[in-house]
């Protein structure tokens, strides 16, 4: 069973920023000749790797929900030049959009369990149609 981590997204007020900033990342490995995935550093480092990357995602909480996720690729632990380990987590290109579900601010990043995770949201779900401000409001009444 895939252990996942979830983490603010802070900066993005919804999954078309987070797309955006994954699109420039990708563009900006493409043309430096890598494959295009995007990194996240953080600070702690996941003890729990080898579950991770056994189909895990990393998920984002936007504006207080859990609203997409991405394919965790690889983790790489490095010594930055102030001498602190910290951690990149290589992501996939792809935000893949879920099922909104609220989430408390935190601080850093939580494991996931897989049976915890919101589902992904189908390319033939209806709601998908709606915008993203539309479909957080529906999911905080209940009706998605």
């Amino acid at each position: 069973m895939a252990l996942h981590l979830i983490k603010l997204c802070v900066g993005a007020d919804s999954i078309d920023d987070l797309r955006e900033w994954v699109s420039q990342r990708s563009l900006t490995a493409i043309a430096a000749g890598l494959e295009p995935h995007s990194v996240h550093t953080t600070r702690m480092i996941p003890k729990r790797v080898e579950e991770l990357l056994e189909e895990g995602s990393l998920y984002w909480v936007i504006k207080g929900q859990v609203q997409a996720r991405q394919k965790l690729l690889d983790i790489r632990s490095f010594t930055g030049a102030d001498g602190i380990t910290r951690c990149d987590l290589i992501l996939g290109p792809e935000v893949i959009e879920t099922s909104p579900a609220p989430k408390r601010p935190f601080q850093g990043w939580r494991y996931l369990k897989d049976e915890e995770a919101p589902r992904d949201l189908a390319g033939s779900d209806l709601s998908q149609d709606l915008p993203s401000d539309l479909r957080r409001e529906l999911a905080e009444l209940g009706l998605l």
